[in-house]
């Protein structure tokens, strides 16, 4: 009984910012790494960028220097601050996390519900 609960999105003009969050809610879990992906109509789901349960990060190509993810693991909450947002971000963006259920004998992937990000160009 592990939630990703995601907040934050909207519509930005070009060049504006937005911050996402993403937080989980249950209990005896723990969580190891987790990322933002996104996806457009009829486009595969992209990574954009994941993080680390010691916070080291990694970017896609198209949004490096643009897009910072962070964590903090007492709150169980992953971020993605996007800046100098352009049409092409536009998408609803996913988080992810690995997490690890009291009793269970592995990892599994967790999705929050998805933000719409629109970006107007």
């Amino acid at each position: 009984q592990v939630q990703l609960v995601e907040s934050g999105g909207g519509l930005v003009q070009a060049g504006g910012s937005l911050r996402l969050s993403c937080a989980a809610s249950g209990s005896s879990f723990w969580i190891n790494d987790m990322g933002w992906y996104r996806q457009t109509p009829g486009d595969q789901r992209e990574l954009v960028a994941s993080i680390t349960r010691g916070s080291s990060t990694s970017y896609a190509d198209s949004v490096k220097g643009r897009f910072t993810i962070s964590r903090d693991n007492a709150k169980n909450t992953v971020y993605l601050q996007m800046n100098s947002l352009t049409a092409e971000d536009t998408a609803v963006y996913y988080c992810n996390a690995r997490i690890l259920r009291s009793g269970s004998t592995g990892f599994r992937d967790y999705w929050g519900q998805g933000t719409q990000v629109t970006v107007s160009s």
